[in-house]
């Protein structure tokens, strides 16, 4: 057994609290700088429906669409910059492709497209990298970086043509592409259009919506973060329990149970009913932010629930978490934030991620 436990990866959990109302609060900037998102719950307390706000938000997160087989000289071409990168907010992750094993691509919305390739596909684009942060001794991975919008990638100068010599005919990198373009006016159609030679499927988010009966719930303080006195949860006990929640697992301590031993942290009440929604896709930052905002709002008139709950999950496989903070898998791949939203506005804001991640912003 101990053999066993010298083997669990290490995971590293940051949780900072704030407020709203703060001018110094960060929560914005969290939100928006963790690019890619596959799953986002709401869980609300004492609720038996969404409320109309947020049940808008979500019948409104937009499309996003699969294209297979994409030569990745086409996101770096001077007709995809000027069509897509200076119009809006474009997001592109490859699809299918396992981060510790093979090449993988991302295009963030700030303009970088960042590349994670094996050490033999670097030698043979021959374009500048940095080594990855989890090699061994000897690098066998690496990490290609480049700021499409600079003006020192302008199309016709010396770097653009290298880049393009290297994507399209060197080293031909083709991706199946999880793609959405958040455009500066309605310009969404020209994202199918661009792509038409490509098998393309436009997709919606799916969304669950669930009512929890007689659920235990910590009684939480949202200034006491650690938890200092008896009289209510620290953020770590509250993270574990929000993740037997969100993936249903019961939480009884039965002795009979062989599939969990959980149970609710003390102290905690039981509550008639909750409302769970899990949404999943290729969600964008900006629709999570709106979610945010309005789970903020729900406050504004007087509730029973003293707190409520939006979780994020990234994409296990996806090359950054937050900003362009390289992101490898090792045994799980995590990379998720939650907010815990209190009525006085107050928020605790909670950051995990595994063992091959640095430390989130």
């Amino acid at each position: 057994m101990w053999e066993t436990l010298k083997k669990c990866p290490r995971h590293l959990l940051v949780c900072e609290k704030s407020s709203f109302k703060s001018t110094n609060s960060r929560h914005s900037i969290h939100v928006q700088q963790h690019y890619f998102n596959y799953r986002v719950s709401v869980l609300i307390p004492e609720c038996s429906a969404l409320p109309q706000k947020i049940d808008s938000i979500i019948k409104d997160l937009g499309s996003y669409h699969l294209v297979k087989d994409v030569p990745l000289h086409k996101l770096v071409c001077e007709e995809f910059i000027t069509t897509f990168l200076s119009k809006g907010s474009f997001y592109a992750l490859s699809y299918s492709t396992r981060i510790d094993q093979d090449n993988a691509a991302a295009l963030l919305p700030t303009g970088k497209l960042i590349i994670s390739v094996d050490k033999d596909t670097y030698e043979e684009l021959g374009l500048e990298g940095q080594s990855s942060r989890y090699s061994h001794k000897t690098p066998m991975r690496y990490v290609i970086s480049m700021d499409l919008t600079a003006s020192s990638f302008a199309p016709g100068g010396n770097r653009y043509k290298r880049v393009m010599w290297a994507l399209a005919e060197k080293k031909p990198l083709k991706f199946d592409f999880l793609m959405a373009w958040n455009p500066s006016d309605d310009r969404r159609a020209n994202l199918i259009s661009y792509f038409s030679a490509y098998q393309l499927k436009e997709y919606q988010p799916s969304v669950a919506i669930k009512t929890l009966k007689d659920i235990e719930c910590p009684v939480l303080q949202s200034s006491d973060l650690r938890a200092t006195s008896a009289e209510s949860c620290d953020a770590q006990e509250f993270f574990d329990w929000q993740g037997v929640v969100f993936n249903e697992i019961e939480s009884e301590n039965d002795s009979g149970n062989f599939l969990s031993t959980y149970c609710c942290p003390d102290p905690n009440i039981v509550v008639d009913q909750a409302t769970l929604c899990t949404i999943t896709g290729f969600i964008l930052p900006e629709k999570i932010h709106l979610l945010l905002e309005s789970l903020c709002h729900y406050f504004t008139e007087p509730k029973l629930t003293p707190w409520a709950v939006l979780a994020v999950h990234g994409f296990a496989d996806s090359p950054v978490t937050w900003r362009e903070d390289e992101h490898g898998f090792h045994k799980g791949g995590e990379n998720l934030y939650s907010f815990v939203v209190f009525r006085n506005h107050d928020y605790w804001l909670q950051m995990a991620v595994g063992a091959n991640d640095g430390c989130p912003p």
